[in-house]
């Protein structure tokens, strides 16, 4: 039995025929055939959340970014305008089946990722100069730098001629070059990785026990670099707390610092690996990248795209009654928006089922919303897309003979609802 089977959260699989619920083992185990299908069955679905509570699958490209733009979804479940009490929500019965004791609960509900304008504004903005494209610019040889280094080490990791990528090299670059930008100690990384498989795992024991961890040690944190402040994020947030009362509460310091460096790494270490996966199976299109360097930002653009880690976003609630592609969303609705089904849309790609490095033109903005859209648009989108640029880059210059481990079909992926990633790459780097 999987991990996945045995949580509370796959209890409710299968009550409400014709809801499609997104536990659901067949859409884990292939979201792009079963979320394409439910695209062409409509680009409204009526459907079910990991806690059974009703929700609204938004399937279409189009209707996905008129969601994703349309401020009258809002992110935070507590939002007085959406007329019901907090404890009547999905969210509110999320926390208590994750069994997050109650006092740790602001924690995730005061993230930017819950917050709407105002506060999500204000944020946004304290955070912002972190991740501007001149210093993501300017942070590029020093990711380059840590790039050289893994790549380099990978053979001593190699058992009967295979290595590991995603336990070596996917993971350990994002997670090195986001801790150097927030201000976290090297030895305390492989911690920040343990915590981030928990708090995805779906499994109520690791994430009561993690959650409260990952906050204790985020507060020892500030406090260590409060007595020593310097130039990274951490410090600048500490500035922006003690010197500018009411910019940055306890609570926001400390879930600012938890989003940034899980979604810091997390993403960008799954888009790394389904990316060297898609790349070593279409050796056409890896032909095309060492044929042209200059095509690896297009590249990244349509890996995205076509095997991107993110799926599905998290809950929106309409804040009033609104229509879209003809179905009324009534206020207090749950909306669910598929990226997996927008991405492939074929109302909006020639073709989409093709992986095509050249799909996206140079230059052009980005053509897909993996990185989302609107208001919420990933904050670390330029970094992202720049470890990708760099991973592969550096990746197929080390190893040009680098080639899968294992046949595709033995790649294995962890099952979890509205995410894409493996397990573990095994390559031959030789």
């Amino acid at each position: 039995m999987s991990a996945l089977s045995s949580s509370p959260f796959a209890a409710h699989v299968g009550k409400h025929p014709g809801e499609p619920n997104v536990m659901d083992p067949a859409l884990i185990a292939d979201p792009f055939g079963g979320y394409g299908a439910l695209r062409e069955q409509g680009p409204v679905v009526r459907g079910r959340f990991m806690d059974d509570s009703p929700v609204w699958l938004v399937t279409r490209f189009e209707e996905v970014r008129q969601v994703l733009r349309d401020q009258r979804f809002l992110n935070d479940p507590t939002a007085p305008s959406l007329g019901r009490s907090f404890d009547d929500s999905p969210t509110a019965r999320l926390l208590e089946m994750m069994g997050l004791p109650e006092h740790f609960r602001p924690y995730l509900l005061g993230s930017i990722l819950n917050n709407d304008a105002p506060d999500h504004t204000r944020l946004r903005r304290l955070v912002s100069r972190a991740f501007t494209a001149r210093k993501i610019t300017d942070l590029r040889p020093r990711v380059e730098q840590i790039a050289d280094e893994l790549l380099t080490r990978l053979p001593e990791y190699a058992e009967d001629g295979v290595v590991d990528l995603i336990k070596h090299f996917a993971y350990p670059l994002p997670i090195a070059v986001i801790c150097e930008l927030v201000g976290i100690a090297e030895a305390d990384r492989p911690q920040w990785r343990k915590w981030g498989a928990d708090l995805v795992s779906l499994q109520p024991d690791r994430l009561s026990t993690s959650f409260p961890a990952m906050i204790e040690h985020i507060h020892e944190l500030i406090r260590e670099r409060r007595g020593a402040l310097t130039d990274d994020l951490l410090s600048e947030l500490i500035r922006a707390h003690d010197d500018d009362g009411g910019r940055l509460s306890d609570v926001e310091m400390v879930t600012m610092i938890l989003t940034v460096v899980l979604a810091g790494h997390e993403t960008t270490a799954h888009l790394i690996g389904n990316g060297t996966a898609a790349l070593l199976t279409h050796p056409d299109q890896l032909r095309l990248l060492r044929d042209d360097p200059a095509l690896f930002p297009r590249a990244v653009h349509e890996l995205l795209r076509w095997c991107g880690p993110v799926h599905m976003t998290q809950m929106r609630f309409a804040s009033e009654d609104v229509d879209i592609a003809g179905t009324k969303i009534r206020k207090g609705d749950a909306v669910q928006l598929i990226l997996v089904s927008a991405n492939f849309d074929p109302r909006h790609y020639t073709d989409p089922e093709r992986l095509d490095l050249t799909r996206h033109p140079a230059g052009h903005a980005e053509n897909h919303v993996g990185f989302g859209h609107g208001m919420h648009y990933c904050l670390g989108a330029t970094l992202a897309k720049q470890e990708g640029e760099v991973a592969f880059e550096k990746l197929f210059a080390h190893y040009p003979e680098v080639s899968l481990g294992v046949a595709p079909e033995q790649l294995e992926r962890t099952p979890l609802p509205g995410s894409w990633r493996l397990d573990s790459l095994p390559l031959r780097l030789r």
